[in-house]
C-alpha cells in the first residue's frame, strides 16, 4: 500500500497520459513515477439516475474540485472534530445512549488527531505545487489521492437468480469497501428511503422505523430528533438498499472497523453541517464511501454537491419552498420538465432488474429502439442558475464574500428557479414536491 510519505509534493499536468478512468463526473489520471497515488480531474457534468453524464454545469468542475479539498483538508484537523464533539454534548435530543455510543471508538482518536483520509492536496494551476492544507494561489480542478485497490463483485447465477460473490473481500486487508453510508438529518420528499417506507404495510413501517432508529412515523420534509443511517451496495449496476446485516458480510470488516465506519459515517456528516450552516444551508442528507488499509479506516471518494442535499427555504406565492443547492435540482427538473424521459428510466431499471442485464445497456438499446424517449437536453437558463448556486458556495469555502452576502445571494438564485417553473407552467408541481 502507499506511504503518505512518499506522496508527491509537485506535479507537472503535461506528463499525465489517458485516463485510467473516464467517470461522469471526473477522471482518474495515474501520477507519473508514483503507482501508488492518482489525480482526480472534476468535470462540470452532472449524472442522475445512474444513466451517466447527461448534463453540464459551468464552473462546476472547479467549484466541486474546492469543496473537495476544503472538505477533506477540515477532516484531518482535530479542531473540526472539537467542533463536533461540542455539539453532541449541547444536543438534547440525541438520547445519552446514543450519544455515548457515538463519542466513543472513531471520535477520540479524532480529536487527537484528526481523521484518516486519501486525500493529499490540490494542484496549484501554475506552479504544480501540491497543497495539502489551505487554498492555493491558484484553485484547479485536479486533486491528488491515495489509491486504493477497487474490487467489483461478481454477478453469479444461482438456480435463475442473480446474485452478486462479495468473498473476495474477506480475504484482502486493503481496499474501497464496497457500500455507500447515506447519513440522513432529516427526510426530503424526494428521499428514496421515503419511497420505500410509503410502499410498506403497517407492520413493515413499524419494524422498518426501529431498524432505522426512528421515533415517530417517516414524513416528508421531516427534521429528525437524531440522524439516521442507511446502506447501499456500491459496485452492483445499479445502487441497491441493503440490511445491516447484508452490509456487514459485504464489507468484508471485523464488526468493530464496521461499526467504526458507520460512527465515522454519522462524526463527518455533523462536520459538512458545520461548514454549510455557516451560509444558511439547512444539510438534509450525504453520503460517505471508505476504504481499509490494515486496521485503518479512511474517509474517500468525493464529498462536493454531488453526495450531500442542502436546502434553504424561500416564500413563493403564499408558500415556503424548500430549494435544492446540490443535484436534488436536477432530478426534480427531469421528473417535472421531462415526465416521459424520467418514466422511460425507471422501465427500463426494472427491465434490467428482471433481466439480469446491466441498466446502461437496457436503456441505450430501447432508446436506440423507440421503445424509451431519447435523453433530452436541459434548458440552458435552468443549469445558469445551477451554475450560480455552486459558485456562491465555492465563495463560501473560498472567504471570498462574507457569510451574510452569500445567504441573500443563494435566497436570490431559489427565487430565479421559482419562476423558471412559473414560466414552464409547473410551478405547482414543483409546489407539490418541495412545498411545506
Amino acid at each position: 500500500m502507499s506511504d503518505p510519505a512518499t506522496a508527491p509534493t509537485a506535479l507537472d499536468l503535461t506528463l499525465l497520459s489517458e485516463p485510467v478512468y473516464r467517470g461522469s463526473v471526473q477522471h482518474l489520471y495515474a501520477v507519473p513515477d508514483h503507482p501508488g497515488f492518482i489525480v482526480c480531474e472534476t468535470t462540470p457534468a452532472g449524472s442522475v439516475f445512474d444513466v451517466g453524464s447527461i448534463f453540464s454545469i459551468a464552473g462546476n468542475d472547479l467549484n466541486r474540485a474546492i469543496f473537495r479539498h476544503a472538505m477533506y483538508s477540515r477532516l484531518t484537523q482535530p479542531a473540526t472534530w472539537a467542533r463536533v464533539q461540542a455539539v453532541l454534548l449541547q444536543s438534547d435530543t440525541l438520547g445519552v445512549t446514543w450519544r455515548d455510543q457515538l463519542m466513543d471508538g472513531a471520535l477520540p482518536a479524532m480529536l487527537e488527531s484528526g481523521a484518516r483520509t486519501h486525500h493529499v492536496g490540490m494542484l496549484d494551476g501554475e506552479t504544480g505545487e501540491i497543497v495539502s492544507q489551505g487554498m492555493p494561489k491558484t484553485p484547479s480542478c485536479y486533486n491528488v489521492v491515495r489509491r486504493f485497490p477497487v474490487m467489483k463483485p461478481p454477478q453469479r447465477n444461482v438456480m435463475g437468480n442473480f446474485v452478486f460473490d462479495y468473498a473476495q473481500f474477506h480475504q484482502s486487508g486493503t481496499y474501497v469497501i464496497p457500500l455507500e453510508y447515506i447519513v440522513r438529518f432529516g427526510v426530503t420528499s424526494g428521499s428514496s428511503i421515503l419511497r420505500k417506507y410509503e410502499a410498506l404495510s403497517d407492520r413493515e413501517k413499524r419494524a422498518f422505523e426501529l431498524e432505522l432508529g426512528l421515533t415517530s412515523p417517516m414524513q416528508a420534509w421531516q427534521m429528525l430528533d437524531r440522524p439516521i443511517y442507511d446502506l447501499t451496495s456500491k459496485y452492483e449496476p445499479e445502487d441497491r438498499a441493503v440490511s445491516k446485516q447484508e452490509a456487514l458480510l459485504m464489507s468484508g470488516l471485523s464488526s468493530q472497523h464496521f461499526t467504526d465506519t458507520i460512527k465515522m459515517a454519522l462524526l463527518g456528516a455533523w462536520a459538512v453541517k458545520d461548514l454549510l450552516d455557516e451560509i444558511g444551508l439547512q444539510l438534509w442528507d450525504l453520503k460517505w464511501e471508505f476504504a481499509v488499509d490494515g486496521d485503518d479506516l479512511l474517509f474517500v471518494d468525493t464529498i462536493d454537491a454531488d453526495s450531500f442535499r442542502a436546502t434553504s427555504t424561500v416564500p413563493v406565492d403564499g408558500h415556503s419552498l424548500i430549494i435544492h443547492y446540490n443535484k436534488q435540482a436536477m432530478r426534480d427538473y427531469y421528473r417535472l420538465v421531462c415526465a416521459d424521459w424520467y418514466a422511460g428510466i425507471n422501465e427500463a431499471k426494472a427491465e434490467a432488474q428482471r433481466t439480469g442485464a446491466p441498466f446502461k445497456l437496457v436503456l441505450k438499446d430501447g432508446q436506440a429502439k423507440g421503445k424509451y424517449p431519447a435523453t433530452p437536453e436541459v434548458d440552458a437558463g435552468f443549469l445558469e442558475i445551477q451554475a450560480r448556486k455552486t459558485a456562491l458556495i465555492k465563495d463560501h469555502v473560498l472567504g471570498a464574500k462574507d457569510a451574510a452576502a452569500i445567504r441573500a445571494g443563494l435566497i436570490e438564485t431559489g427565487l430565479a428557479e421559482a419562476e423558471f417553473y412559473r414560466s414552464q407552467g409547473l410551478l405547482d408541481g414543483l409546489l407539490k414536491l418541495n412545498a411545506v
